[in-house]
């Protein structure tokens, strides 16, 4: 009888796959007063069935409904500054203010003549945030076998340069030199300022343009909710981001760098990437993972790209794994003998032309396209990415044996959503023991 029954049952959801629901049902919300209404009005197993579907239908409904708010409550809290971290660049910006020691200049005039000498190990940091900038650093040093040759070049914007400027004066890292530089003590040419702002406007455009489109049923899957509203980061729009497109430009005494993001860790030292031979190419990166030949290291062109444009997919693979971006070699002499930089905004100008629908928000995209052809890969334990996202799943055995380990992702260390079980490697480098920190509670 109750293999008959599930028969019925089978036959008669297929045939109710297609039809229409009836309004008068959605009060049912459960199973059980589905039974009770059925056995009352003792109706047959089709009418069953039917609203069997119908129920099915508005839970689904009602559960992805759950989960794309779960993603939005989720794009908001990591986009917040934290009031602890607000607090800390107060408190530094009235310590320049009042402690002559905060606006001694940076690095001391004896080191000066080592921010261009190619003997020594640059490194460059982009960034607006005082707390990640000093994880970096210290991890940087405390990992390198001779933080004497280590010179760090932070550059920030005007608001935040103050606080940067104030928190590495008044704290040391052993014999490393760090320099900071506001954008605002940059004079650019006439040419560099209107291509920033030709750069920064289209991006700004396609943000716009995707967030007016941000629509529950413009998706498909949760997961491509989720990676929609990741793409619509506010990070998509931040100059410091954007202008690593110049870093040739920001450092023209330079030949050879290290880029690190802000939201990295470094686990083991540095010093052979300067030595490393890129075979004439502009930038080393990790493109194969950990992982396998199956799989990539962040994401594919296809996590980038609209490969419904006829020019992107007539002109790349959604396949293919996108180098990563984070902790990268620069050799700044080879990329000033390249056209990087002039096919950047050529494609952010076809972009703009073709309706801003090649690319989802971000500053990947252009970068991928413009690199292409001058990538070397280097090792996968160089830099693992992706402890930011909503799911880390780096073995432990990785995380250990990685040199650099990335933040990637909404869920940054330093945010309330960051993960606790990768979150304890990046709070082991905040300098607890500075009054800032403490008044500011940073750890609390």
């Amino acid at each position: 009888m109750l293999m008959k029954l599930r028969e019925e049952l089978t036959r008669a959801l297929l045939e109710a796959k297609d039809g229409n629901v009836n309004n008068n049902e959605q009060g049912i919300e459960s199973f059980n007063q589905l039974v009770q209404e059925m056995t009352l009005k003792q109706q047959d197993i089709k009418a069953f069935a039917f609203k069997t579907k119908a129920m099915l239908s508005r839970m689904e409904h009602k559960v992805q409904s759950a989960r794309q708010r779960e993603s939005v409550y989720w794009h908001l809290a990591s986009h917040g500054v934290p009031k602890s971290i607000h607090c800390l660049c107060l408190k530094l910006a009235e310590e320049y203010a009042v402690n002559a020691i905060a606006r001694s200049r940076l690095p001391p005039p004896e080191y000066v003549s080592r921010l261009s000498d190619p003997s020594f190990h640059h490194l460059v940091l982009l960034t607006d945030n005082v707390l990640a900038a000093s994880v970096v650093i210290s991890s940087t040093v405390q990992k390198s076998a001779n933080p004497e040759k280590l010179i760090f070049h932070i550059v920030t914007d005007k608001k935040t340069y103050t606080p940067m400027h104030a928190w590495f004066a008044i704290n040391s890292f052993q014999s490393a030199v760090v320099e900071v530089k506001g954008l605002h003590q940059y004079d650019w040419s006439q040419e560099v300022n209107v291509g920033v702002k030709e750069m920064l406007e289209i991006h700004r455009q396609i943000w716009r343009h995707y967030y007016r489109n941000l629509k529950d049923d413009d998706f498909e899957s949760d997961g491509e909710h989720k990676r929609f509203l990741e793409a619509l980061s506010p990070s998509c729009l931040s100059l410091m981001n954007l202008l690593r497109i110049y870093i040739p430009k920001l450092f023209p005494d330079l030949n050879k760098i290290v880029f690190l993001d802000d939201d990295i860790v470094v686990q083991q030292d540095l010093s052979s990437l300067w030595e490393l031979d890129l075979n004439g190419n502009v930038v080393g990166a990790v493109v194969n993972s950990w992982c396998g030949d199956n799989c990539c290291p962040g994401r594919t062109y296809n996590d980038y790209f609209n490969f419904s444009h006829p020019i992107i997919s007539s002109n790349f693979d959604h396949d293919r794994c996108a180098w990563l971006y984070g902790m990268n070699v620069f050799d700044l002499a080879a990329w000033r003998r390249t056209n990087i930089s002039e096919t950047y905004h050529q494609w952010l100008q076809l972009n703009q032309k073709s309706g801003l629908t090649l690319w989802h928000p971000g500053i990947v995209p252009p970068a991928l396209i413009a690199f292409e052809g001058h990538v070397h890969p280097i090792d996968p334990l160089w830099h693992v990415a992706g402890l930011g996202s909503r799911s880390p799943e780096v073995p432990e055995h990785i995380l250990e044996a990685a040199s650099v380990i990335h933040f990637s992702g909404p869920a940054k260390p330093w945010l309330e959503i960051g993960f606790p079980g990768v979150r304890g490697l990046w709070n082991k480098h905040v300098n607890c023991s500075n009054k800032f920190v403490r008044k500011c509670r940073i750890m609390g």
